[in-house]
């Protein structure tokens, strides 16, 4: 064992350590170790910046260029309410991992998590849970998959083309299914009964409370000539399905209140007194004939220069709005905003908002100029909670944005170009087609997880470079060449296991595959059943957050690397379990 060895295995040591102890952010430990790689001599500068140009990284980083795009024009929305319905009244959770498993099967388990990510946050906020009980499952779920077929995973494909160098076939499409659909479903089952209570809540405090940020608001919605929705009903309208609100009154000509039911054909110039939070509230101005009748009322230009604001105030019991109605102060006329909506703990009020008198305790949504928001709060009119950041969804560029994700989906899963580059030409088009503008997209990337990714791809550049890698290999082949068959075949998920922590599964792979086909060979077993036992070892990165997808939901779900250790070992020790008694079952040793 030379010098250089042994000060790469100290490296990798203390990165888990302080992996583990979390004193430092993980991308801070990641340049850490980078830096101690270059100063010990481990690996060259060149070769350790590297790591940042790879296609792994570029494709991390399109990845989330991408899933910005999905956000900003709402798609994660659209998703989230389709799950929502597909769950009814089944486990929120079972959907979401089978789903996920699912897609995954057939596309990168790293863009299936990315795809998910928004969806999990949207589904959190509407289920009111933390989306830390969702997002490790998701990311679970997703790589659980990586064994189902060939193109599950890019380790899949580079254990295959490693076999044609020795003569074998190459894996086929389906090949894996047999070990892999069993993995997929004890792991999903055990996420479900035992894994999911593993998971800490890692919520803020108050995240969830019952205060201003997510009570429901009433406003008044209208119906705008040539709208899509005259002449379908309610029910036909997904107002509910689609916008989360509820209609609570109709209003028709001059005070013609209609109640709400499902077969009430809606008409040009309806106004709907509608319920809901007031992210949905805003939402709805996006979509295509609907309008927040304060809006469509306004009447003066300056409320919708740049310098409009939205914020959520509070009536306290010295204001002189108390015992008034809107039309009564002529709030709009007087103080230069408008009120998107009014919260009274929940209550639902069934006439125009400009006719209930308002008391102590309620809430509005206000709209306008920042200064005269400011002046409510100095003159006691109303006290500000806080503003809130009226981002709009491109709706009108959501068939685009997701057309774009699915082509890149398309050309990846027939092979046509590989993940990086497809990835990369996707971010482009949603550049192009103005789906997203790229300063949007580079403040929305978790560059985090580019950093710790970069980082780590130079520490399995050094176990390479150094010969750790290979060394480690050949004593594992070494010790466990005169014992049963099986616990060789252990030896070698065990080593291809820890491999992929510090480094890539693919590069991982590379390492492992070649010296266990030789040693296969030299004891006249089957090279093929220790090439499938590599591949399904290649995928279980469970126990640590350095897997690209778990990278994805580490820094979102606001885990600790103690989370993984904890959750993961026992998913790994029952994959293996599987994989022990049906990989030398269906590939013969």
């Amino acid at each position: 064992m030379t010098l250089q060895v042994v000060l790469l295995l100290v490296v990798i040591a203390v990165a888990l350590v302080l992996f583990s102890l979390e004193r430092f952010p993980a991308d801070v430990v990641s340049l850490g170790i980078l830096l101690a790689l270059i100063l010990t001599g481990l690996l060259p500068p060149q070769q350790a910046f590297a790591g940042f140009g790879s296609d792994t990284v570029i494709m991390i980083f399109g990845l989330l260029a991408l899933t910005a795009a999905l956000v900003h024009t709402g798609v994660d929305q659209l998703a989230g309410r389709t799950i929502l319905r597909l769950a009814g009244t089944r486990p929120l959770l079972v959907v979401l991992m089978v789903t996920a498993a699912a897609m995954s099967a057939f596309i990168s388990n790293t863009a299936t998590t990315a795809l998910f990510v928004p969806i999990v946050f949207d589904l959190a906020r509407r289920k009111r849970i933390s989306a830390s009980r969702l997002l490790m499952p998701l990311a679970f779920a997703s790589i659980l998959a990586s064994s189902v077929t060939l193109v599950s995973s890019s380790t899949n494909i580079v254990i295959s083309g490693l076999m044609t160098r020795y003569d074998m076939p190459p894996l086929g499409m389906f090949e894996l299914a047999p070990v892999g659909l069993p993995i997929a479903a004890v792991g999903l089952l055990y996420m479900v009964l035992l894994g999911q209570w593993l998971i800490p809540d890692r919520s803020e405090p108050g995240e969830w409370a019952d205060d201003f940020v997510i009570r429901p608001y009433l406003a008044e919605m209208l119906i705008l000539p040539g709208s899509p929705l005259v002449g379908k009903t309610l029910l036909q309208s997904g107002l509910g399905r689609d916008m989360d609100l509820t209609v609570l009154r109709v209003l028709r000509d001059v005070n013609h209140y209609l109640a709400p039911r499902a077969g009430l054909r809606l008409e040009e110039g309806d106004e709907l007194l509608v319920k809901g939070q007031h992210g949905d509230i805003l939402r709805a101005k996006d979509a295509v004939g609907i309008a927040i009748k304060a809006d469509v009322e306004l009447s003066d230009p300056r409320l919708r220069a740049e310098h409009e604001g939205l914020a959520e105030a509070i009536l306290l019991p010295w204001s002189p709005m108390i015992g008034q109605t809107l039309k009564s102060l002529d709030f709009r006329r007087r103080y230069g905003l408008q009120i998107l909506g009014i919260s009274r703990r929940g209550r639902n009020f069934y006439r125009r908002l400009s006719q209930i008198p308002l008391k102590t305790g309620d809430q509005l949504l206000v709209q306008g100029p920042r200064t005269h928001i400011a002046m409510l709060d100095q003159d006691n009119v109303l006290h500000i909670l806080g503003s809130i950041e009226s981002k709009r969804s491109n709706v009108r560029r959501a068939p685009v944005a997701l057309a774009i994700f699915a082509g890149v989906l398309v050309l990846v899963a027939l092979n046509v170009l590989s993940v990086p580059v497809a990835v990369l030409a996707g971010t482009l088009m949603v550049f192009v087609t103005r789906c997203i503008a790229p300063d949007q997209a580079y403040r929305e990337v978790e560059w985090k997880a580019v950093i710790v990714v970069g980082a780590m791809l130079a520490l399995g550049s050094a176990m390479e470079h150094t010969g750790t890698a290979a060394l480690l290999a050949a004593q594992i082949a070494r010790l466990a060449s005169q014992v049963h068959p099986l616990w060789l075949l252990t030896a070698f998920f065990v080593l291809t296991l820890l491999l992929t922590q510090p480094m890539s599964n693919q590069a991982a792979a590379v390492v492992v595959v070649p010296v266990a086909l030789q040693t296969a060979l030299q004891l006249g077993l089957n090279p093929r059943t220790f090439a499938v036992m590599v591949a399904v070892g290649a995928s279980c990165s469970f126990i640590t957050p350095l897997e690209p997808s778990c990278l994805m939901v580490y820094g979102p779900g606001r885990y600790r690397f103690a989370d993984f250790v904890k959750v993961g070992s026992v998913l790994t020790v029952l994959i293996y379990v599987v994989a022990i008694v049906l990989v030398p079952r269906f590939w013969p040793l």
